[in-house]
């Protein structure tokens, strides 16, 4: 089967973002006068919970026993709504960059006719200001569709962002790939039936990716991978990694058949 669409996270994938997210929770906690202060370990075990409204319910129900609010209250709304407008400003000042070779794949990509996509758990205004800080404003026709975990009824790891984006773009899970750093993201795509690329990021480090088709540090690295060293000779970048997705998912293909 030909490759169709490259589906993308966002968080730890397109750049590592969670450090940032971090110290936007805590600035947002200190401003509402909670005396919570999540540490590096704290939020890397509690980035198994998807979704920040969920992780604060969930941190709230830890401290508090039976006292935590649900995801939806007001007052937890209210909180990361807060979060979110601290961690835009943080973004639209420069706080975060693309990986290696992020944006040398999404060029190549799209120049090449392949469709891009989004499909993440953090919000659709999270997911709007990395792309305008570090892309630009073409994202929005580089992107074909974005789809944030509030447009569906269940965040990773369940499969819900991913069919979604099956579903507006009308394709088909064996005509993609899909670009993940963390096992929650895996399991999602995965479970979609969607061939899955890693490049592991800070926060997820340490987690199983057993159901991966290639598990890499950076993009950059597949092109080691999976290209022969006289096929890179005058290769650009983008086009070298554009090329070796393309071999990950052909070789995927053939296993299906």
């Amino acid at each position: 089967m030909p490759l169709d669409a490259i589906i993308f996270d966002v968080d730890g994938t397109l750049a590592e973002t969670e450090e940032t997210h971090r110290i936007a929770f805590n600035q947002a906690f200190a401003e509402a006068g909670f005396p919570w202060v999540w540490t590096a370990d704290l939020y890397k075990r509690l980035l198994l919970v998807t979704g920040g409204k969920e992780r604060i319910s969930t941190y709230m129900r830890e401290i508090g026993g039976d006292e935590g609010f649900a995801s939806d209250s007001a007052a937890i709304v209210a909180l990361h709504r807060r979060k979110t407008e601290i961690y835009v400003q943080a973004i639209s000042q420069g706080a975060c960059v693309l990986r290696p070779g992020v944006r040398d794949l999404i060029r190549s990509a799209h120049a090449s006719g392949l469709r891009l996509a989004i499909a993440t758990t953090t919000s659709l205004a999270n997911v709007e200001s990395l792309l305008l800080a570090t892309i630009g404003a073409e994202y929005r026709t580089i992107f074909a569709t974005i789809i944030a975990g509030d447009m569906v009824p269940n965040k990773k790891p369940s499969p819900d962002v991913y069919v979604a984006v099956l579903k507006t773009m009308n394709l088909t899970a064996d005509r993609c790939i899909a670009v993940e750093d963390s096992r929650n993201g895996l399991l999602a795509a995965t479970a979609a039936g969607i061939t899955t690329i890693v490049t592991r990021s800070c926060y997820a480090a340490d987690d199983g990716m057993d159901e991966a088709s290639r598990v890499v540090a950076a993009l950059p690295d597949l092109v080691c991978i999976e290209a022969k060293a006289d096929d890179l000779v005058g290769t650009a970048i983008g086009d070298a990694i554009c090329d070796a997705v393309l071999h990950i998912h052909a070789k995927s293909s053939k296993r299906i058949i």
